[in-house]
């Protein structure tokens, strides 16, 4: 279904993610690394579509970290990530809004961030 050329950039996409997590915080690196895997062998049978979208979110997402993760942007800035525009979980299906909501979850309980957490639950309940 998928040519060597796409299997060896999913691998190399798949360690470079590995590789950036390195440089966050312990616990988030933990949460990463088990979402990557996860999210990786959940789409290892998707279509060619789904494949290059997926692919090509990864992919920014592991520029970001990256960026984020720089010595001299961790001395300006503490905070690693970016919000998510509240206008994309209503492209999202329940499945999706679920995991979300799980990986939030996890994050602030780690953080002990109550009061993104009562945002995320109001936004679920509008």
């Amino acid at each position: 279904m998928f040519t060597t050329q796409h299997v060896s950039r999913v691998r190399r996409l798949y360690k470079l993610i590995f590789r950036v997590h390195r440089a966050l915080p312990p616990e988030l690196r933990v949460l990463g690394n088990n979402y990557a895997r996860d999210e990786f062998k959940r789409h290892k049978t998707c279509s060619t579509e789904e494949a290059k979208i997926f692919l090509n979110e990864w992919t920014d997402y592991a520029i970001n970290i990256a960026k984020q993760t720089k010595p001299l942007n961790q001395a300006k800035n503490k905070d690693i990530g970016k919000y998510l525009d509240p206008s994309l979980l209503d492209y999202m299906t329940d499945e999706q809004l679920v995991q979300l909501y799980e990986l939030h979850k996890a994050t602030s309980l780690e953080t002990g961030d109550v009061t993104v957490t009562e945002n995320l639950n109001n936004e679920k309940q509008n």
